[in-house]
């Protein structure tokens, strides 16, 4: 589902990263509210490339797609159970709102 890696036409940089880890350190930083510039070193990958790829898969709608792609997946399997479900929501009063 990941865009595939372009090289730079200008040449030079560094090789292409694992998009597994850079993949997971996108996702360590959505889900922890890291932010990126504080993205740990153990990921292997720098904040810029994780900027970079965040936004590439954005523009490429990857973020629209995965959550049906792994419903399916792991429908194929067997592995969902829809006897019961669990809806999240949260509703609070906004600050100086209208009525």
């Amino acid at each position: 589902m990941l865009p595939s890696f372009n090289s730079r036409p200008q040449g030079g940089g560094s090789a292409p990263c694992d998009e597994r880890a850079v993949f997971t350190a996108v996702v360590y930083v959505l889900t922890s509210g890291c932010a990126l510039r504080h993205l740990p070193e153990t990921f292997g990958v720098s904040p810029a490339t994780a900027h970079r790829r965040f936004t590439a898969w954005t523009r490429a709608g990857l973020w629209r797609r995965l959550p049906r792609a792994v419903l399916d997946e792991l429908g194929a399997r067997g592995e969902l159970d829809w006897a019961s479900a669990i809806v999240d929501a949260a509703s609070v009063r906004a600050k100086g709102g209208a009525r």
